[in-house]
């Protein structure tokens, strides 16, 4: 009888050890979760954050005034837009169309 109170006190200590473990890693795991939703959150913020400022970036105001700015462009205007006559532009159009055919027969490209 004394042998099998050993082997169950074996038993009861494994199993005692057991518990005492497995309640250890569930309360890691729900550290590591409650970690994570938290920072799903914190990431959730930044993403609504970025989102703001890059619809704060892209309004017309600003892109107007960047090209106006850094580009340093400006708007067209009658007095600055430069027109071709009909002539000059059906003579431009030849040019254009014999450069491409005598490069087509060459097999060399402009």
């Amino acid at each position: 009888m004394t042998k099998f109170n050993v082997i169950l006190l074996v038993a009861v200590v494994a199993s005692a050890l057991l518990l005492v473990k497995t309640a250890y890693e569930a309360r890691r795991l729900f550290s590591a979760a409650d970690r994570a939703v938290a920072e799903g959150l914190r990431l959730d913020g930044e993403h609504k954050r970025l989102e703001a400022e890059r619809e704060l970036q892209a309004t017309n105001q600003r892109v107007d005034r960047s090209a106006r700015e850094r580009l340093k462009m400006a708007t067209a205007t009658p007095a600055i837009t430069m027109y071709e006559s009909a002539v000059a532009a059906s003579a431009t159009a030849g040019a254009v169309a014999a450069t491409t055919a005598a490069s087509a027969a060459t097999g060399v490209r402009p």
